[in-house]
């Protein structure tokens, strides 16, 4: 999964002389929170939100009624107010690392540039979001096995081969560990066996199940009980 696959591509950008009133007139109007900064060749310098705004020009505990406080806004440059040392990422990096350097930074949004510093999009921490659910298939229509696995190599293959077996199609697969119930598989399918029949399947081969729940063609989520 790469940065170029889930961002936002050709964002709207501003240059250090937008005025702040500017700058919020087009957050609002195409409802997001952040726009680069870029200089006259498209080149990152900056990064203004509506948090630092509102900070900034002391929108929120100022005593100036609404036309002075619009009047003040129209005057002032987001150049006053933009973070200049802006963490950003490449197109060609991957989803991980974006996610990765978000956490480090504690930033919810990492400008994309090309070789020459160039904005060519912006992934947030929204679209790190959607690409976990997309990912897992939490909403694509088919049923979702949990199950307790041997931390081994081989393990993924028998699994597998059981919903082959069964004319399942396997939409995703994922694994991770916990320390209560230790290696666990998610499983995501779809095929023509029934959500009774693949689980027998399933505990006849010593699986043990920790979880299923099936989705619609609608995308309403049915969980079913688990003995």
């Amino acid at each position: 999964m790469y940065v170029k696959d889930h961002m936002t591509k050709n964002p709207y950008t501003i240059k250090k002389d937008t005025s702040v009133s500017k700058a919020l007139d087009i957050m609002q109007q195409h409802r997001f929170h952040r726009l680069p900064v870029v200089d006259d060749e498209g080149k990152l310098i900056g990064l203004v939100t509506a948090g630092l705004i509102s900070e900034g020009s002391g929108a929120n505990i100022t005593s100036l009624d609404i036309y002075e406080l619009n009047y003040l806004l129209s005057k002032t440059k987001v150049d006053g107010l933009m973070i200049r040392d802006v963490k950003k990422i490449g197109p060609e990096e991957l989803l991980e690392a974006a996610a990765q350097s978000m956490l480090d930074n504690g930033v919810n949004v990492l400008p994309v540039v090309d070789d020459d510093n160039k904005v060519v999009g912006i992934i947030t921490e929204k679209d790190i979001f959607q690409t976990f659910v997309d990912l897992l298939g939490y909403k694509h229509q088919g049923t979702r096995f949990v199950l307790a696995c041997k931390d081994r190599p081989g393990e993924f293959a028998h699994a597998s081969k059981l919903f082959a077996d069964a004319d399942a199609n396997l939409e995703s697969l994922a694994v991770y560990h916990t320390a209560e119930r230790g290696t666990e598989v998610v499983v995501k399918a779809t095929g023509e066996i029934s959500v009774e029949d693949m689980t027998k399947i399933l505990k006849d081969a010593g699986y043990e199940i920790h979880d299923i729940v099936q989705t619609t063609k609608i995308g309403t989520t049915v969980r079913y009980p688990v003995e």
